[in-house]
């Protein structure tokens, strides 16, 4: 019997093997450099724990509330797109994930499943992101079948408004859209992934799409270029409130790294922030969510929503965040590494891994909840 991976890293191995280059690349890819990918990763390093002794932790609860809905955990399955490259029904894998854990879903605007499809799978968190297109029809068709969905929370994406420079997945194309010969050789030589993932309806699409446009643009090369023609590269704060003014629900600004954007954010309305790089995939030499957490919690306050994603891998990545103000975790790499490796039970046993790991260190630092973290724990680097 196959061992099962004992932590994110063995995932990802997994995932590699299983998926053809282009496919991981676009996974694994940052922007130019990929400076901030790396520095994503590194930044944890720069904070140890202090562990107490002689405290009671036997019994621990990670259940938070965000937006007035809790979750079992401090953590949500961060939005994705074109899953569906990964293996056939990725989304719906993910989002049963979620479910079964009682942790947050949310679904991008550009995942291969619809809002819909994810809907049926019955989700008590299913939250939605949205990227702002030019055809403020397109934009309010999707806000309005969100809510019809039952979508409680929206998550607008304002970081990917100019897309960043992906060399990596760049060389595995002779031209945008079309695989080079080499590339397409590598793809004959993952029959598996053939199987899982083109054999049961073909090329993946954008479920998002199909009541806008024409059935050649809704899959592969034709959604992408009408995404990347339709983002709005105008957006701006009074976009920001036209939004507003469109969604009764909660609602977070996702893509934050200076703090005074962060206020401005809840100062327009937003119930909460999410701090994020987009994984290193935009700005190349950005600063990492995590070096401007405790400066936006401090100038936020205690009560502001503050969620954060790029570069967690472990638990206690998970926990420092947390210890330094942050209300939650999106995971993002991690659940896709399990899903590629092995379907829904890859990312069954990605969540499982980061779960354990929280729960041990929680328990490590004599934490009975997550409510007792804070900067007393932890010791910068000097």
């Amino acid at each position: 019997m196959k061992r099962a991976a004992l932590n994110i890293e063995e995932l990802r191995r997994q995932a590699r093997r299983a998926l053809p280059r282009f496919a991981f690349s676009y996974v694994e890819g940052g922007a130019d450099d990929e400076q901030t990918l790396k520095d994503n990763r590194e930044v944890f390093a720069r904070w140890r724990f202090i562990p107490p002794v002689l405290t009671d932790s036997s019994q621990r609860d990670l259940s938070v509330t965000l937006c007035g809905q809790t979750l079992s955990a401090p953590l949500l399955i961060a939005p994705t797109g074109y899953n569906g490259m990964l293996r056939f029904g990725a989304d719906a894998m993910l989002a049963r994930t979620a479910r079964r854990a009682g942790i947050g879903y949310i679904q991008s605007t550009v995942s291969t499943a619809s809002i819909e499809e994810i809907a049926a799978e019955n989700l008590p968190q299913h939250w939605f992101q949205l990227y702002v297109l030019k055809d403020r029809a397109v934009t309010t068709g999707l806000l309005e079948r969100a809510k019809a969905a039952g979508c409680t929370t929206l998550v607008v994406s304002v970081d990917a408004v100019h897309f960043g420079n992906r060399e990596k997945d760049k060389r595995n194309y002779r031209r945008p859209m079309k695989l080079s010969l080499p590339s397409l050789v590598d793809v004959a030589l993952h029959p598996g992934w053939v199987w899982r993932t083109l054999k049961p309806a073909g090329m993946p699409g954008f479920g998002n799409l199909k009541p806008y446009v024409s059935a050649d643009k809704q899959r592969g090369a034709g959604g992408a270029s009408y995404f990347s023609e339709q983002m709005d590269t105008r957006l701006n704060w009074e976009t920001f409130a036209w939004i507003r003014s469109q969604w009764q629900g909660a609602l977070l600004i996702k893509g934050i790294l200076a703090p005074a954007d962060a206020q401005r954010a809840l100062d327009a309305g937003a119930d909460g922030i999410v701090l994020s790089n987009h994984g290193g995939r935009q700005l190349d030499g950005s600063v990492s969510a995590m070096e401007v957490l405790s400066e936006i919690r401090q100038l936020c306050g205690a009560d502001a929503t503050i969620l954060i994603d790029s570069g967690f891998r472990r638990g206690t990545d998970v926990v420092k965040a947390l210890a330094l103000g942050a209300n939650a975790v999106l995971l993002g790499r991690p659940m896709l590494y399990g899903v590629a490796a092995a379907g829904e039970a890859g990312a069954q046993r990605a969540l499982e891994i980061i779960l354990q790991e929280v729960d041990r260190t929680l328990a490590q630092l004599g934490c009975t909840s997550v409510n007792q973290l804070g900067p007393h724990l932890l010791r910068p680097e000097r």
